[in-house]
């Protein structure tokens, strides 16, 4: 079993939280389904731009390597222990927005300032626990560049997202 696709799709999920989470705040309004539809596939896109990075990069690597069938079967095994982390965290966002969805509003706000804020700030954690666990799980160096260059990419779609479409312009401080 390859892990590139469950990986993508994960990367591709994650994009498009990370476009909804560049726009959330910014808009007063009660009614934003539109607006916030809009935020989440301008993350998505942004994300399966810089998906390619990591792909390319494997691919680069794999047409490169002296044995292509142990850098293949090396990278198999580096995504799976990448994916193990990344399904964790996974999992515990999906735990706190099922909590959101289905608990009374209230009890639902407090799941969601509970799990998703805390969730957010540790997910560059969860993405360097996905490098490492990649190494340790004799995926060898490619697989830790590989998921280093991943992981990066999807750090990077939600300023990308900010900087290229919420970004406000300041009026000049005078003193």
């Amino acid at each position: 079993m390859t892990p590139a696709l469950p990986l993508a799709a994960l990367g591709l999920v994650d994009a498009a939280f990370s476009g909804f989470r560049a726009y959330a705040g910014r808009d007063a309004r009660i009614r934003k389904h539109r607006a916030n539809t809009r935020a989440a596939l301008r993350g998505l896109a942004v994300g399966a731009v810089l998906l390619l990075a990591p792909a390319l990069t494997a691919a680069l690597h794999l047409l490169t390597a002296a044995a292509p069938d142990h850098a293949y079967a090396a990278l198999t095994a580096g995504g799976l222990g990448y994916l193990l982390p990344l399904t964790a965290y996974a999992a515990a966002v999906l735990l706190s927005l099922t909590a959101y969805f289905v608990l009374p509003f209230r009890a639902g706000t407090l799941a969601t300032v509970i799990g998703l804020g805390p969730l957010t700030l540790l997910r560059p954690l969860a993405i360097a626990a996905a490098c490492l666990a990649a190494l340790l799980h004799h995926g060898g160096w490619a697989s830790l560049l590989i998921g280093a260059v991943a992981g990066a990419a999807m750090l990077s779609v939600e300023p990308i997202v900010h900087h290229r479409w919420y970004r406000q312009a300041h009026a000049p401080v005078e003193r």
